[in-house]
């Protein structure tokens, strides 16, 4: 596995003393509100009146499907008039959501000073189909809560957010995704000094997340061995605190959790996957021309094994790195 700028997140003073304001909340899905009802040490919300009757579910979504490329990709600089891609080219840069805070994934190099990981690599592989250049990105970091409400931005959206980003059926009502580039699952990070084995012994334990993603709603929605939901910020808060004895666990797709295991050698995954999480490229839903596009590219990257390459090179080599095959709905 490659190690880059390998560094601490507990490298100061200031940075421990920032984690006072780091815990938003022990909560569901946005880290918002109030914890749910009925876990370990959370506040009993009022009880809800009697609603309608759930509509079954709709077993018309298949979440991994996205739209299939059309024909040979153009060259750089030479889009199709009257695209998305000619108004980017015509505008002379990509803009794009992505985080700085994931190492190996998309994380601040702290040698450089420049964005960098295996996600902010595959966004320079779309510049370059684009432009001919890996280069013309205008760069736009977001927390994870943020994803879906900058690429419906009415005012100034972004054109695409990478950042580590599950597919399911309710994303798809708000964006439009790429094919599955990487499949993870949620797994569990923990002190060495743990005697917890997996998800299951931590019932009562405070295990942290990011605000805003399925892996928060994956830990509110555990029944048979509840754990109390602590939601952060960032990925990095989730690790400090977890330095600091403020949170007995971290609990995120198995990839984010590699990088913050190599970021604190003092600790260790425990457990096996526990969610299935399928990873897009998200961007606005009436672009689908650019889904396309984008579809394309990584369509390319898997034929001439450069996604394996970028994948493994950042991640570490064996089948859970290898690059799922693409399904599409048309």
């Amino acid at each position: 596995m490659m190690r880059r700028g390998v560094w601490r997140v507990l490298g100061s003073a200031v940075v421990a003393g920032a984690v006072a304001t780091a815990v938003v909340s022990v909560s569901g899905g946005s880290g918002d509100g109030p914890p749910p009802a009925g876990k370990p040490g959370a506040v009993e919300a009022p009880a809800a009146a009697p609603g309608p009757a759930l509509a079954p579910a709709d077993e018309s979504c298949h979440p991994k499907e996205s739209y299939r490329p059309r024909g040979a990709l153009p060259q750089p600089g030479q889009m199709p008039a009257d695209t998305t891609m000619a108004a980017i080219v015509k505008r002379g840069r990509l803009i794009a959501g992505v985080d700085q805070n994931s190492y190996l994934f998309g994380y601040r190099n702290p040698l450089t000073g420049q964005l960098d990981g295996f996600e902010i690599e595959l966004l320079r592989e779309i510049s370059t189909a684009l432009f001919g250049s890996p280069d013309r990105i205008e760069f736009r970091t977001i927390t994870s809560a943020q994803r879906i409400p900058v690429l419906t931005d009415p005012v100034d959206p972004v054109d695409i957010v990478i950042d580590s980003m599950t597919i399911n059926c309710d994303r798809w009502q708000h964006v439009a995704f790429s094919s599955d580039y990487m499949d993870a699952g949620q797994r569990v990070l923990v002190p060495k000094t743990s005697t917890a084995r997996s998800i299951d012994d931590l019932a009562g334990k405070r295990v942290c997340a990011a605000g805003g993603t399925t892996s928060i709603q994956t830990l509110t929605d555990i029944t048979a061995h509840p754990v109390v939901p602590v939601a952060v910020k960032d990925w990095t808060d989730c690790l400090m605190l977890m330095q600091l004895g403020k949170v007995d666990a971290v609990s995120t797709d198995d990839t984010i959790l590699i990088g913050l295991q190599a970021q604190d050698p003092n600790t260790k995954l425990i457990g096996p996957r526990f969610t299935d999480e399928p990873h897009g490229i998200a961007m606005q839903p009436d672009q689908i021309d650019f889904v396309r596009f984008v579809n394309g590219v990584l369509e390319r990257m898997r034929q001439d094994g450069s996604l394996l390459s970028l994948e493994q090179r950042w991640l570490g080599t064996g089948e859970m790195f290898r690059p799922p095959a693409a399904e599409y709905r048309d």
